[in-house]
C-alpha cells in the first residue's frame, strides 16, 4: 500500500441523501462508496509505526491491517481481520461516532482516515459475498450460561461464550430480540435488516432467544441460578433521567425513549395501542437534551412532519474547534452535528427548563437563560434574572440522560448490588457476584455501542474462565 497516500488524497467521507428525500422515509441517511473510492480512501492510512486509532477503539480493532488488505483488493481477509476483534461491525459501522477517527495520527493537523466508513464496507462486501458464515462450536462443554438482555453486548457475550462451547440462551423482555438495536435506535440510522441478518447467524451457531421473558418475574433469581450455570447481566441503562419541576405529569410530556421505542414499532409495520400513543406528527415539538437520543427524536420528528421543532440544551454551545486542555487523542469536546440536525430545527443552548404549561394536555414550557460552574465533577446551573422566556410546546420529549438499570430486584435477588449512580457492580474481570457477570450499559452507564461489544467480549471471557474453572474442581 502506498505510504503516501494521505498526501494525495483528500479525506471523502460518505455522502448523504438528500435531505428533502430523506425526511420522506426511514432508510439510512448514508450512501455506500464505490469500491475504487473505498480503496483510494484505505490508501489515506499512514500505517503508522505506533496506531493511535487503537487505543482510540475500544475494540482494539486491527484498523491499519484492514486499511492495507481493502486496498489491495483482499476484501475476504479484510472481514477475517475485522471479526477478530469485533463481532458486528455492520453495528459499530452505522451506530458508532468512531472515537478511532479523532484519535488517527493524520488527525493531528488534518483529516483522519475514514475507518468507519471503510469497516461498515468490508462487512457490507462480506455478507454480500458470502463470507460470513455460521460457526457453531465443535464441541460441547456441557455448561449452560443465561444472558439476560439482547444488546450489543448480551449478543457479544452470547456469541463469545457460544464459540466456546457453552450452550447459551438469551433472554429478552421485548417481543424481539436485539435491545435498544430494535427499538431504540431509528431505522434512519440503522436498518433493521442488518440486525436480523446476524440474529439468524446466532441461531444458527446454537444460540436460544427467548423473548418475552422478563427475568425477575416471568423467571425468578432463583429459578435462574438453578438452570444455569453462569448468568451475564447485559440489561442496559434504561431507566430514563427526569425531571420534577411543576407540570411534568401534563399529558404530552415523554420520556424520550418511550417516543422512540413506539416509533420504531410503527415503522416495523407494529400496532402502537392508541391511548398511549406518541406523535410529532403536526405537532410543536420540544426536545430537551443535546446528545444523540436527542437528535434521534429529532430526526423522528421531522419524518413524522412535525409544525416545528426545538431543541434546548442547559450546557453552553461547545467550541467549533479543540478547546485547551482537549488534546489529541482525546476524543474532541466540539460541536458535535448529526445529520437530522441539517434536516430542520433549532438549537438552544444554555437554557434551562423551569415549567411545564396547560390545561388538558403542555402547550408551553418555561424557560431561562442560564449559566454553568464546574467544580471538579460537579456542575451548577445559575440562571440568569430577566431572561425568563416562555415557549410554546404541543409535545415534550425528555432526552437528558439514564440514570442506571431499571430491574434493581433481579440485579439484588442473584447477589448482587447496584452503585450510587445505578450501576451494576462489578469487579476488574465483570464479575457482579459469584457466577454472575455483567457488562456494557448496566455497569459503565449508557455509552457507545462499541464499549458495548467490548466489555460483552470481556465479560464472556470472565465467564468462560469461571466455568473452566467449576469443571476443573
Amino acid at each position: 500500500m502506498s505510504r503516501t497516500g494521505f498526501m494525495e488524497h483528500p479525506r471523502e467521507p460518505r455522502h448523504k441523501r438528500p435531505v428533502v428525500a430523506r425526511v420522506g422515509d426511514y432508510r439510512e441517511v448514508y450512501i455506500s462508496h464505490p469500491l475504487t473510492t473505498l480503496r483510494t480512501q484505505a490508501a489515506r492510512c499512514m500505517d503508522c509505526a505506533v496506531p493511535f486509532c487503537h487505543q482510540g477503539c475500544p475494540l482494539g480493532n486491527l484498523i491499519p491491517e484492514w486499511n492495507e488488505l481493502v486496498h489491495d483488493g483482499e476484501w475476504e481477509q479484510a472481514i477475517t481481520r475485522l471479526h477478530l476483534t469485533n463481532n458486528f461491525p455492520e453495528f459499530t459501522g452505522t451506530l458508532c461516532p468512531a472515537p478511532c477517527e479523532p484519535a488517527c495520527v493524520l488527525a493531528i493537523n488534518s483529516d483522519a482516515v475514514t475507518i468507519k466508513d471503510i469497516e461498515l464496507s468490508i462487512i457490507d462486501r462480506a455478507f454480500e459475498e458470502g463470507w460470513v458464515r455460521a460457526q457453531p462450536p465443535g464441541s460441547r462443554t456441557g455448561k449452560r450460561v443465561a444472558v439476560v438482555g439482547s444488546g450489543p453486548a448480551g449478543l457479544a457475550a452470547a456469541q463469545q461464550l457460544n464459540r466456546a462451547g457453552h450452550r447459551v440462551t438469551v433472554y429478552e423482555k421485548a417481543d424481539r430480540a436485539g435491545g435498544l438495536l430494535r427499538y431504540g435506535i431509528p431505522d434512519f440510522k440503522m436498518e433493521k435488516h442488518r440486525l436480523d441478518r446476524r440474529l439468524a447467524l446466532l441461531e444458527a451457531e446454537g444460540i436460544v432467544f427467548e423473548c418475552n421473558y422478563e427475568i425477575g418475574r416471568t423467571i425468578s433469581a432463583e429459578e435462574l441460578r438453578r438452570r444455569f450455570d453462569a448468568v451475564v447481566l447485559c440489561v442496559g441503562a434504561e431507566r430514563g433521567r427526569d425531571v420534577h419541576t411543576p407540570g411534568r405529569s401534563l399529558p404530552g410530556v415523554h420520556l424520550a425513549m418511550d417516543y422512540l421505542i413506539q416509533q420504531n414499532r410503527r415503522v416495523a409495520g407494529e400496532a402502537v395501542p392508541g391511548a398511549g400513543a406518541i406523535s410529532a406528527a403536526g405537532r410543536n415539538v420540544v426536545i430537551i437534551g443535546g446528545g444523540d437520543t436527542a437528535a434521534d427524536c429529532l430526526g423522528n420528528a421531522h419524518r413524522e412532519g412535525c409544525a416545528s421543532v426545538e431543541v434546548l440544551s442547559v450546557y453552553p454551545e461547545p467550541p467549533q474547534t479543540r478547546p485547551a486542555g482537549n488534546p489529541w487523542p482525546e476524543w474532541p469536546l466540539v460541536l458535535q452535528t448529526y445529520p437530522a440536525h441539517e434536516e430542520g430545527g433549532r438549537r438552544h443552548y444554555g437554557v434551562m427548563v423551569t415549567g411545564f404549561q396547560g390545561t388538558e394536555r403542555v402547550e408551553a414550557i418555561e424557560t431561562v437563560e442560564c449559566e454553568v460552574q464546574r467544580e471538579g465533577s460537579r456542575r451548577e446551573f445559575t440562571p440568569r434574572p430577566g431572561s425568563e422566556g416562555l415557549m410554546p410546546a404541543d409535545l415534550v420529549l425528555l432526552a437528558i440522560g439514564f440514570d442506571g438499570v431499571a430491574c434493581s430486584p433481579l440485579v439484588e435477588g442473584l447477589g448482587a448490588r447496584l452503585t450510587d449512580s445505578g450501576a451494576i457492580a462489578v469487579d476488574a474481570g465483570f464479575c457482579a457476584a459469584p457466577g454472575v457477570f455483567a457488562s456494557g450499559d448496566a455497569t459503565r452507564g449508557a455509552s457507545l455501542v462499541v464499549w458495548a461489544i467490548a466489555e460483552g467480549r470481556q465479560a464472556a471471557a470472565a465467564c468462560d474462565r469461571y466455568l473452566a474453572a467449576l469443571t476443573t474442581i
